[in-house]
């Protein structure tokens, strides 16, 4: 039995049911963030795990971008680490361990990327508070969960807690086995 002290959260011991060959049938990482991660971007790769979208978010972001893979758990960031070693995406993969309460970036950000974690998050509006203030004017919020975890009267509480913060839906994408909502920073005229 893998333990966890942070009982929202996905263990770093069950990090391979995030980052295989299965998953690659149904979530193809470019297909699903070509459309919004741009040359030079600093992207953040929020509750980024085993690294699944890091690399990618890294090559879209290109040799002037940089992207932020950001994990409550060191042995996350550990398996993105050993993926990174001695390769070019070194250099553009900022690895950083979130505290308990936040994530605790001060740089800002183009995008943020949060894929099946949300619904981990115990206090959901401190942290859309902090996504908020971690966004570049104009910037974008990618949140995507599990169906299988989390019910659609919840998926539309949290979307109605985003909002209530600022953030303005821009769109809705489809992603397999997802609910998934694409969030504009809402800038103020």
């Amino acid at each position: 039995m893998i333990r966890n002290k942070h009982p929202y959260v996905c263990p770093a011991g069950l990090a391979g049911s995030l980052d295989n060959s299965i998953r690659r049938l149904f979530h193809k990482p470019a297909k699903i963030l070509e459309a919004y991660v741009r040359k030079e971007m600093t992207v953040l790769d929020l509750g980024c795990g085993p690294g699944y979208f890091t690399i990618e978010l890294a090559k879209l972001a290109g040799l002037g971008g940089k992207v932020i893979a950001a994990d409550l758990q060191q042995g996350m960031l550990d398996r993105v680490a050993v993926k990174i070693g001695g390769t070019d995406l070194e250099q553009r993969i900022e690895l950083h361990k979130c505290r308990e309460d936040t994530i605790g970036i001060s740089q800002k950000v183009d995008f943020i990327l949060a894929f099946w974690m949300v619904h981990e998050v115990p206090d959901q509006d401190r942290l859309f508070r902090e996504l908020k203030s971690s966004l570049k004017n104009d910037g974008t919020l990618f949140i995507i969960e599990p169906k299988f975890h989390v019910p659609l009267r919840a998926f539309e509480s949290m979307t109605k807690l985003a909002e209530h913060t600022g953030f303005k839906i821009s769109e809705r994408p489809k992603v397999a086995f997802s609910r998934s909502i694409l969030f504009k920073s809402d800038v103020p005229e």
